[in-house]
């Protein structure tokens, strides 16, 4: 069995928390790390197994997995102390790894592994596939409600006002590196688009505000010299924070069931 370790429990953490609770074919839930500590040991209490709550760096210490559940603004805290220990570090967080452009190289030397689940995206298997030839462009249009955008750093540092759109508008244009630091929390799927294909300079970006909408919605359109592709997904928003799609904590806990299932089925 392997121990794993869950930093962060909020809307992801708790679903995949649930899930290794419920039972996970060579896995266990060891710990969790929590900077909400009353509400952390209110849900660990509905669990069948007693969890203890933990610092980041005892986490990485007890766990081989360590899952980053936790915003971006403690991933290199949660990073550095797993990669640190040669232990494995899932997360959704693109945003995160393009903000530490050396822990490729970390991982190589500690021996160490980083995992970005696929999180609320779609097709990062054929971009991956398709980035081992040529790939001549990718674009990513990303529409979301009003209430999924709030707060974020390019909307606030910009003034933009959410409230009272008669109709979609564009929030933001550019690359994937930049809309990844603009929306650190909303837009993770672009980089890891950026990270699956041409890199996040290269991937193009739309953001966009859309009042009419109910679920949080990311076209992607790439020209290769293997192929050319599009698709799209409507993901259900999380009760608990409109930001994340439902779909998100999924991915994670498919991506935990892949390291020890005999058949991996995707790339």
């Amino acid at each position: 069995m392997l121990n794993v370790g869950i930093v962060g429990l909020g809307t992801i953490g708790k679903v995949v928390a649930k899930a290794l609770d419920d039972g996970m074919s060579g896995l266990q839930l060891n710990g969790i790390a929590s900077g909400r500590r009353e509400k952390a040991e209110a849900f660990l209490a509905t669990l069948n197994t007693p969890i203890e709550i933990m610092s980041i760096e005892e986490v990485a210490e007890s766990c081989e997995i360590v899952v980053d559940c936790a915003p971006k603004v403690v991933f290199a805290e949660i990073a550095n102390a797993t990669i640190s220990r040669g232990k494995i570090l899932v997360t959704v967080s693109g945003a995160g790894i393009l903000a530490n452009p050396d822990i490729e190289k970390q991982a190589v030397e500690k021996k160490a592994r980083v995992i970005l689940a696929t999180g609320a995206l779609l097709g990062l298997d054929a971009v991956r596939a398709a980035a081992e030839g040529t790939i001549n462009s990718v674009k990513m249009v990303t529409r979301k409600p009003p209430n999924a955008l709030q707060g974020a750093p390019h909307i606030v540092e910009n003034n933009i006002t959410l409230e009272g759109l008669n109709g979609a508008t564009c929030v933001f244009k550019g690359s994937a590196r930049e809309g990844a630091a603009a929306f650190p929390a909303n837009v993770n799927v672009a980089a890891a688009l950026g990270l699956a294909g041409i890199g996040a300079d290269l991937t193009q970006l739309e953001v966009w505000a859309d009042p009419h909408l109910d679920r949080n919605t990311h076209s992607i359109e790439v020209d290769a010299d293997s192929a050319s592709f599009n698709f799209s997904i409507q993901n259900v928003q999380s009760p608990e924070n409109p930001g994340t799609g439902k779909i998100t904590a999924l991915s994670v806990i498919t991506c935990l069931r892949g390291l020890t299932q005999p058949l991996k089925v995707g790339s």
